[in-house]
């Protein structure tokens, strides 16, 4: 279909008395000459049942063809193919058009009628000269709208060659946005992270990520008011597809895979749902300002992102994971072997030790130590210069970022408290520090004896290392450092904690397992969720409830004896 052309002769208003597609009565064509072409079809809408009159523009449907004369004239409607003998239209020959009358420019100039040609039916013509007649009557009477849809009728036509969208015009208008203008998925979402003041620096680091990881390299490109369902679930398989590259990654070793992954980590449903929040929330916003008049996000279906229970790792646990560990490594090293004969370049045909480890089946992605095995691991840390962090994790209940932000203005060892301002938060190779997890996290915890010596040793340690460094110390004034003084690198500290444990023949967890760890000591100890909740610093005690419930076998057996006692001593 053809753009509108230059300005041709004014159509008059008004119905035409000859049906669409038939010639006069009186018409005899002869083969001297070419019949005249039938009138154009002209006709005047008004607006759809149940809204207010809206003014019509006048427009006719015709038809017209490529040909040419001897001379090389373009015959346009001229053309007598056109034509059946009666002087009707040829059903066979031409295309169908249609002309539209426009308000004038804004300065008072006249504006030229829009012309469209190339469609197969005049049905087709008259369905767009009816939409573009709903567009310009959707100003009503008020004239410099109805000026300013003419423009952006011409304009979309000129980068689109489409007609712009009734409803999105209608919306832009009836909410007062600027009709011309458009934003994007990507050009929203910067906006609304600029504009949400008083967010605390992790959430807005959280949200900053997942727009920048997530949604503007999968939806960033769209208009805002065409953002689909659809969209967004295609995001969420995207994300799936990288989620198993990660994996064929790991298990296989190929390094240019590893080197498409590297630092990034399996998206798993929790991630999703945050991922799903933010933009949710972004979407809301657009909804309150009448930009869109749904939010997509929210129709969106995803798998749960509740936690997985946390399980403790007995005996019969441990005995299986040993099995499934040897038969992990050994099914990973055959995969790696088969691709060695496809590929005489790949030199890692053998799973190392700690990915093995770390990679292996677990009963549940949050697996809890016993007392016996965390001392176990504390004996085998005992030497490490950041034994006193994963002390101060493991009976204390802090988050990795937490104690690697810990400062020792915030710690009072006379009257044994610790106060929890700070973290250090790993994004991506960098490390940021800011304010706790949540307004809950910021509290100030008490500290048991042997905590209390430990952190006394830590600190005439880093006295020590104060004394050693000379000029190169940094007086970061944080607990736990490096031989000079610097911030620890959380990765490197779980890093660590993993290669420290697998070396003491333990089970593995992650590093936040500690935390959960402490919280099953607490209720072993037989203090109430109420006393974890303050311990942990969580926002509720639902929480603590719905989180921190792992009991340790010796409270399962206890809590039966108990509940035997009642029975039998009645």
């Amino acid at each position: 279909m053809s753009s509108p052309g230059p300005a041709g002769s004014r159509v008059r208003s008004g119905r035409s008395a000859v049906p669409t597609g038939s010639a006069p009565a009186t018409f005899r064509p002869s083969s001297a000459s070419p019949p005249p072409p039938p009138r154009p079809s002209r006709s005047r809408s008004r607006a759809r049942a149940g809204r207010r009159d809206e003014v019509a523009a006048t427009g006719s449907t015709f038809k017209s063809c490529g040909c040419r004369s001897e001379d090389g004239t373009k015959l346009g409607r001229k053309c007598p193919k056109l034509f059946r003998a009666d002087g009707r239209w040829s059903p066979t020959h031409g295309k169908w058009n249609y002309q539209l009358e426009m308000p004038r420019h804004a300065d008072g100039a006249r504006r030229g009628p829009l012309r469209r040609s190339g469609y197969a039916s005049q049905a087709d013509a008259e369905a767009e000269m009816n939409q573009a007649r709903e567009l310009l009557g959707i100003a009503g009477e008020d004239e410099t709208i109805r000026i300013q849809i003419a423009d952006l009728i011409q304009a979309t036509i000129k980068e689109t060659r489409q007609l712009p969208d009734p409803e999105q015009v209608r919306r832009k208008h009836r909410t007062g946005q600027e009709l011309g203008s458009s934003i994007t998925v990507g050009e929203f979402l910067d906006q609304w992270l600029t504009g949400r003041k008083g967010l605390r620096d992790g959430t807005r680091r959280g949200y900053a990520g997942h727009i920048r990881l997530y949604l503007k390299p999968h939806l960033g490109h769209l208009d805002l008011d065409k953002l689909r369902v659809a969209h967004v679930d295609h995001l969420f398989e995207a994300i799936d597809d990288h989620n198993e590259l990660i994996t064929r990654a790991r298990e296989f070793g190929d390094p240019d895979l590893l080197d498409r992954v590297k630092g990034r980590r399996v998206v798993g449903a929790a991630t999703k749902q945050r991922i799903r929040a933010t933009l949710r929330a972004a979407l809301n916003k657009a909804v309150k300002e009448r930009r869109i008049e749904v939010n997509v996000a929210a129709l969106v279906e995803l798998p749960s992102g509740k936690a997985p229970k946390a399980l403790v790792w007995t005996e019969e646990r441990v005995t299986q994971w040993r099995k499934d560990l040897v038969t992990y490594t050994t099914e990973v090293n055959a995969r790696r072997k088969r691709l060695r004969t496809r590929n005489p370049t790949r030199h890692d045909t053998q799973l190392n030790r700690i990915d093995a480890y770390i990679g292996a089946p677990r009963p549940s992605p949050v697996m809890v130590w016993t007392p016996a095995q965390t001392r176990t691991f504390l004996e085998r840390a005992e030497a490490h210069p950041w034994y006193a962090l994963y002390y101060v994790i493991a009976f204390r209940g802090l988050r990795r970022g937490e104690a690697c932000g810990l400062h020792w203005s915030d710690v009072d060892l006379d009257k044994r408290t610790v106060t929890v301002r700070w973290q250090i938060l790993q994004l991506g190779s960098e490390s940021v520090g800011g304010e706790p997890k949540s307004e809950a996290g910021e509290a100030t915890i008490t500290l048991d004896t042997s905590t209390i010596a430990v952190l006394r040793a830590r600190k005439a340690q880093q006295n020590t290392d104060r004394l050693a460094a000379g000029q190169d110390w940094h007086d970061t004034g944080l607990v736990f450092t490096d031989e000079f003084g610097r911030a620890l690198v959380p990765n490197k500290v779980t890093d660590q904690f993993e290669l420290l444990a697998m070396e003491a023949g333990l089970p593995p967890v992650r590093l936040h397992d500690l935390r959960h760890g402490a919280a099953s000591f607490l209720l072993a100890a037989g203090h109430d969720m109420k006393v974890v909740q303050e311990t942990l610093r969580l926002s509720s005690i639902t929480i603590a409830a719905d989180t921190y419930t792992s009991l340790l076998p010796q409270l399962a057996h206890k809590s039966a004896e108990d509940a035997a006692a009642i029975i039998l001593n009645a």
